[in-house]
């Protein structure tokens, strides 16, 4: 019974405030997850929400798990860890494609996350709601600023007849003549059909992009044209 009672007072005490903060971590963490999952990331719902309850879990130890060591401490030791060990998992989500750099936002927002996690574990409520909405903003109000402000890129991927001496200079100047800036491409044979090059360009514009590959079909050499939309949010 005594040892029933003591744990008794120990939750309805200091231990049922840590537990609060723990679930605020992790009710805020989710959301912010939530919007990574909606936009089919790598880092999703789950591993948002374990970094910002994990940062929280770890921060909330910094604070109270060594209250029965006698001798002085800083508990800020352990808590810095998050901030050097968080980077490994950031650093993991960034990786390069074809000379383009995937992964940097939600890199970034696994930062922000463990940022939430320890301002809830140390009791910082208003600072981890502040920090939660930025995130959204950013995400959000951002990505579509940026879209109306420079447009959606386009993946464009044209095929056309190897033996072909201006397709490639035509299909660029179509581009450029069209509003659409360039901001990558590369070119190479096709292993099926060594007689077909493949090029994949990706444009910027807020123009529409089936207009652009409707004229880039009308070249002679030109067998196909493939558009993708891709949203700049990584």
């Amino acid at each position: 019974m005594e040892l029933w009672d003591s744990v008794l007072s120990e939750v309805q005490g200091s231990n049922w405030l840590q537990f609060k903060e723990l679930v605020f971590a992790f009710v805020l963490s989710s959301l912010i997850g939530l919007e990574r999952e909606i936009k089919l990331k790598s880092a999703g719902l789950r591993t948002h929400a374990l970094v910002g309850m994990g940062a929280a879990l770890i921060m909330l130890v910094s604070k109270w798990g060594f209250s029965d060591v006698p001798q002085a401490y800083d508990p800020s030791r352990v808590a810095a860890q998050i901030v050097s060990g968080i980077g490994f998992i950031g650093g993991g989500l960034i990786f390069v494609r074809k000379d383009i750099v995937h992964g940097l936002t939600t890199a970034a927002t696994i930062w922000v996350t463990a940022g939430v996690g320890m301002a809830c574990g140390g009791g910082l409520y208003l600072l981890a709601l502040c920090a939660t909405a930025s995130h959204f903003i950013v995400a959000i109000g951002y990505t579509r600023i940026m879209h109306k402000m420079f447009g959606v890129t386009n993946r464009m991927i044209v095929r056309y007849n190897i033996d072909s001496k201006d397709a490639a200079t035509r299909i660029l100047g179509l581009c450029a003549a069209n509003g659409f800036a360039i901001r990558t491409f590369s070119m190479k044979t096709e292993y099926a059909d060594p007689k077909v090059a493949s090029m994949m360009v990706r444009v910027v514009g807020s123009k529409s992009v089936e207009i652009l590959s409707e004229a880039i079909n009308k070249i002679p050499d030109v067998i196909s044209v493939k558009v993708n939309v891709t949203k700049e949010d990584d």
